[in-house]
Order: structure tokens, then C-alpha cells, then sequence
């Protein structure tokens, strides 16, 4: 069985739910933030418009703002480099909207790894 990422946030986090490990997700994007000293408290309950704002807005915040820790939460997440060098940073929300994407697609895959092996 070979991991193959949704195409878009909204198919991630509703795969996410159909797989039961929504909460598994919202868990290891609070762990891996943390980790960053970036902490987003998103509640297990969030619902998934609700995470898919909270995570770009936070993404969007760092870019903004905090610029070196942004780059380490991509490190300690671990989003592959490549993914982000190829996006178009000319407009800074829909960058940011891409980001949170490729943050998500990552921790996503952590954990259904995690679940299947």
C-alpha cells in the first residue's frame, strides 16, 4: 500500500476524517508546532475549515514576521525543500496558503505511515 498525497487541503482533511485520523492529524501539527516553539493549540475538536485557517493564517504570520522560524517549523516538519522552492512567492497570501498545504501534506503522511506500519 503506497501513500499517495490528496491533491488540495480539503481532500487531505476529509481523507483524514474518512481514515478516522483527523484527530491523529490535528495532534502531530500541535506536536511538531510545539517543537518549533510555534505552538498553534489547535483543539482536537477544530473543525477542518477551521484548521485549514488557523494553520495558513499561522503560516502566514511566521513568513510575515518571523521569517527564521518559519523556515525551522518547515525543517522540524520536515517539508521537502524542493516543494518549496517551487512555488511562486509573488503573492503572500496565496504562498502562504500553498505552505500550509505542504505542512499539511507532510504531517499527513507522518501519520498515516504511522497508522498503516
Amino acid at each position: 500500500m503506497t501513500f499517495t498525497a490528496p491533491q488540495n487541503t480539503d481532500l487531505l482533511l476529509s481523507e483524514a476524517q474518512k481514515e478516522k485520523l483527523y484527530i491523529k492529524l490535528v495532534e502531530q501539527l500541535n506536536k511538531d508546532f510545539a517543537l518549533a516553539n510555534e505552538t498553534v493549540d489547535l483543539p482536537v475538536d477544530i473543525s477542518p475549515i477551521n484548521l485549514k485557517i488557523g494553520i495558513h493564517e499561522k503560516i502566514y504570520s511566521l513568513i510575515q514576521h518571523k521569517f527564521a522560524e518559519y523556515l525551522n517549523l518547515l525543517y522540524i516538519i520536515d517539508v521537502p525543500e524542493k516543494e518549496i522552492r517551487s512555488l511562486d512567492g509573488s503573492d503572500l497570501v496565496e504562498l502562504s496558503e500553498q505552505v500550509a498545504f505542504l505542512v499539511l501534506k507532510r504531517e499527513w503522511q507522518k501519520v498515516w505511515f504511522r497508522n498503516k506500519y
